[in-house]
């Protein structure tokens, strides 16, 4: 999916479900669609006309399944999450022990003889 396939505007994505993010704010939005409220809640006198009425101030989503989907997102559209440079250079120091090592045990051989 590109890029531009992936962009909405706020009103759009109000009416479809799923996970978004905004660069600029850093915000995270979840929509849900599946939980149902009794509606006779919603006609009482103080929430009549409200656009959006504040449920809790918890949030309902799983954290490592969140970090798991920005992980997803970041490996498709930036080829990596990061994990992969550090083990690189892990891997690229732990070459240059094994060579220090075989550089020490030449230098053993050769005080030998």
């Amino acid at each position: 999916m590109s890029m531009d396939r992936r962009r909405y505007e706020l009103d759009e994505l109000l009416i479809r479900p799923g996970t978004y993010f905004n660069p600029q704010t850093e915000v995270m939005v979840v929509i849900d669609d599946s939980p149902s409220l009794d509606g006779e809640i919603f006609n009482l006198e103080e929430f009549e006309g409200a656009d959006w009425v504040l449920i809790s101030d918890e949030t309902p989503v799983d954290e490592p399944k969140r970090d798991e989907l920005l992980e997803e997102f970041q490996v498709t559209f930036h080829g990596g999450d990061g994990r992969r440079a550090r083990a690189e250079i892990g891997e690229e120091d732990d070459d240059a022990d094994v060579e220090e090592d075989e550089d020490d045990a030449f230098d053993e051989e050769v005080g030998r003889e």
